[in-house]
């Protein structure tokens, strides 16, 4: 190994730590990953010995770029969907419609993981978790039942994100990659659906009163309705076009997006005074800047052999076993570069144990608070909502999240 590469894996770690550590640092983990990422490939070509060598950095830059590039357009048209009804109040309308005025706790609690499950599939986990943070702030809770409630929320935005394309970054990634097909993906549904609600009977204990809710309903208008059926449309036809016809997802949210526009255009009473196209603007771009920077680096630590190290895992445990690891280790590492990892290092597995990796890595960041982007978002909205609170439901998880992962490998024997 030389002295390059050994400079090339430090900046990797660096820009992990920067990660792991972004609330002590203060620095946003898209700055430190995407200064890591670009100055990586910047010394691979500067210091490359002859130029067989620079083209085959060259390829290996532009395999990483297309990669990002697919990544990218798919999530700015999800994102852009979402923000825009997100906007409108179409998202909250449609909890106060679905939510009774009065209920008790536990049911409530039901209620809101189910609400997660369905909505974190459709839209980003950030989002769902953002919508579900504010229907428990709404609510008169004491703090151990608010915590209750927001733990629930994290496993379940996390576990429905993992049977759908929109939902999870990793099952994108994984899917984009060729190791599952989209309708093998909608089997997880069935096993995460009933791990969330045998998370919810662990954490039901003690709710025993009643909450009345506070409606919220926004005016809804024919053009945001049209545009919401349009947003369901198009995840149904991605669903089917990559089916039955081989249409890449990307190509079938950019044309989602694009008859988005027009109808906004021309049936929209304010096209000119709030242009739907602005709502590109408004969709998180730290967390685009941030994929860019990390895939990237792992683009890169493949480009130096240096993931070769993964695989050995994989030697030494079945891939059950190891995949089960994974995801508990998704819960320290971020899951889009661990699992960007795992895809560079060449890594031979069977469909089913493939549908094992997807929940795992998509789930298993649910064990800590600090191991996903939900955890993340629920604890700085939340109050009362830290690590060591989160942390006493550690068995409850752990045993959610086993469960789970379980049902997926019975499941994944079904599939070929």
């Amino acid at each position: 190994m030389s002295a390059l590469d050994v400079l090339l894996i430090v900046f990797a770690v660096m820009a992990l730590l920067g990660v792991i550590f972004e609330e002590v640092i203060h620095v946003n983990k898209a700055k430190v990953t995407l200064f890591f990422g670009t100055l990586s490939w910047m010394l691979l070509f500067l210091f490359s010995g002859d130029p067989a060598e620079t083209q085959t950095i060259d390829h290996g830059l532009s395999e990483s770029i297309t990669e990002i590039a697919s990544l990218w357009l798919f999530l700015v048209a999800a994102m852009t969907f979402v923000a825009y009804l997100n906007k409108k109040g179409i998202i909250e309308n449609i909890i106060y419609t679905i939510m009774p005025k009065q209920v008790s706790e536990r049911k409530l609690l039901f209620l809101t993981g189910l609400f997660c499950f369905v909505f974190s599939s459709l839209a980003d986990n950030i989002t769902a978790t953002l919508v579900s943070c504010s229907l428990i702030l709404s609510l008169d809770l004491e703090l151990k039942k608010r915590i209750q409630f927001s733990t629930l929320v994290v496993f379940a935005v996390n576990s429905g994100g993992v049977s759908l394309i929109t939902g999870d970054v990793t099952t994108l990634m994984i899917f984009l990659a060729d190791k599952v097909e989209i309708t093998t993906l909608l089997t997880l549904a069935v096993p995460s659906a009933i791990t969330v609600f045998i998370l919810a009977l662990f954490l039901s204990r003690g709710l025993n009163g009643r909450v009345t809710l506070r409606s919220n309903r926004n005016p809804v208008r024919r053009v945001d309705v049209i545009i919401s059926v349009l947003f369901l449309t198009t995840i149904v036809a991605t669903i089917i076009g990559n089916a039955v016809f081989s249409v890449p997802p990307v190509l079938t949210f950019l044309f989602g997006m694009s008859v988005m526009f027009l109808v906004s255009r021309f049936l929209s009473d304010d096209a000119e005074i709030d242009p739907i196209i602005e709502y590109i603007r408004v969709i998180e771009f730290d967390t685009l800047l941030f994929f860019l920077g990390i895939l990237l680096l792992v683009g890169m630590l493949k480009e130096i052999h240096a993931l070769d190290s993964l695989v050995t895992v994989y030697d030494v445990l079945p891939p059950l076993y190891a995949n089960f690891l994974m995801g508990m280790f998704s819960s320290v590492i971020d899951n889009v570069p661990l699992t960007a990892a795992l895809l560079k290092a060449g890594i031979t597995m069977t469909p089913g144990e493939w549908m094992g990796l997807t929940y795992a890595v998509g789930v298993g960041g649910s064990l800590l608070i600090v191991g996903s982007a939900a955890g993340i978002v629920a604890m700085s909205k939340i109050n009362g909502l830290t690590f060591g609170a989160y942390a006493r439901y550690l068995l409850h998880l752990f045993a959610a999240y086993t469960i789970g992962y379980t049902g997926v490998y019975f499941v994944g024997q079904f599939v070929h």
